[in-house]
């Protein structure tokens, strides 16, 4: 027994050295600098000097950073310009944004970039979000809503199939499901029609593919109606100017600013390849088709500039907004500077061959005074659009 006690008496005192120990530990060697010397500092900024030579080298810098490095020096004077990011002592504002750029191409991870760069994942995050939010800034000068002063050149030039009919149609509006990653309570909430959960993005566009008004971060399960509502009665809204209209899918209410296609009708373009129109309803849904296909064709190249945008599992509902409303700025900038035919050929290939579903069969039906004033708008233009197709066949 008072061996027992002994040998306790031994196990408690040895616990109680190794509690003094670790408490030690803790206390002082956060305390110890890591040794960082003067050359290893020197390599890192050696090794960041070469990965920014090579990109500008880089024969193919869409590849690493989604645009030409043209396009990517404006982007940094702009940004630069503007103040909205700084050279320091540790970091050019270069470095910051190809890091952001090329995480937004879906080949790097704040990981992965942390190894390429020699920077700590501290850095590599805090970096993503600085240019996160200065482009965010940019939305003044690259998502601009236009004022209906004037037509389309996708309109008044297309020979005769949108002009005189569209002249008063400023952009086509739709949205679009980004995957996202919500706790459990909220995926009800965030599951539509997908099997997982989504938010659901409003936009709408002009006819030369840029983004004109993005609403991010409503759950999936929203309606397409009433997403557009709060985007009409918000501080920051789509603006509808008087007299102007906006070209939507049957998903949405049919009114005097948005006018969606005949239901019950051929719609889709493929339908339209071997049978012409034969009526005017079937008329206006083909050209409202061709027209307004133009948000699909936004999202598709969005879609594809920026891969990010299939996978954002890591970052947070808030985040995701932020990054969408991001790659649409850079996405107007680069239809400007850097636009790549050969994305935009490959989504026109991708919508022949895979019309989506406009949900002609149960879209909304139109409601109230402002319904009634759609579909006289709406019967006016296919009847004029009618008789001048029947007049020149």
């Amino acid at each position: 027994m008072r061996q027992f006690d002994i040998n306790a008496i031994l196990a408690i005192v040895a616990y109680a050295g190794y509690l003094a120990c670790m408490q030690y530990m803790t206390r002082h060697v956060s305390r110890i600098k890591r040794p960082t010397t003067q050359s290893q500092r020197c390599n890192g900024n050696q090794v960041r000097r070469e990965l920014m030579a090579q990109l500008e080298a880089h024969y193919n810098a869409r590849s690493v950073i989604r645009m030409s490095y043209d396009a990517f020096t404006r982007l940094v004077a702009i940004l630069r310009g503007r103040g909205l990011l700084r050279d320091n002592q540790y970091s050019f504002v270069e470095e910051q944004v190809a890091k952001f750029l090329h995480i937004l191409s879906g080949q790097g991870r704040v990981r992965s970039e942390s190894f390429f760069f020699r920077r700590s994942t501290e850095t590599i995050s805090r970096h993503f979000h600085k240019v996160l939010r200065a482009l965010i800034t940019l939305q003044d000068q690259f998502l601009v809503q236009p004022n209906g002063s004037t037509v389309s050149p996708q309109i008044l030039n297309s020979g005769g199939r949108f002009y005189p009919y569209f002249k008063n149609c400023i952009g086509a509006i739709d949205g679009t499901h980004i995957r996202v990653k919500v706790s459990k309570e909220d995926v009800s909430r965030y599951r539509g029609r997908k099997n997982y959960p989504t938010m659901n993005v409003l936009a709408a566009c002009t006819f030369d593919l840029k983004f004109m008004y993005v609403l991010p971060g409503w759950e999936g399960s929203a309606s397409d109606s009433r997403i557009l509502d709060n985007a009409l009665s918000r501080e920051d809204n789509l603006n509808a100017p008087q007299g102007k209209f906006y070209l939507a899918d049957a998903g949405y209410m049919l009114r005097s600013t948005f006018l969606t296609p005949y239901r019950s009708t051929r719609y889709h373009l493929k339908e339209y390849s071997r049978h012409p129109p034969e009526n005017p309803k079937e008329l206006f849904n083909l050209r409202h088709s061709s027209l307004r296909n133009a948000i699909e064709r936004a999202f598709g190249v969005l879609k594809n500039r920026f891969p990010i945008l299939a996978e954002m599992s890591r970052y947070n509902v808030e985040t995701v907004s932020e990054i969408v409303l991001g790659c649409c700025i850079l996405h107007n900038f680069l239809v400007d500077f850097d636009p790549d035919e050969e994305i935009i050929a490959q989504v026109d290939r991708d919508l022949m061959n895979n019309e989506p579903d406009h949900g002609l069969a149960n879209g909304a039906i139109a409601r109230g005074e402002d319904g009634r004033r759609g579909e006289i708008l709406r019967d006016s233009i296919a009847a004029q659009m009618w008789n001048d197709y029947i007049t020149r066949h």
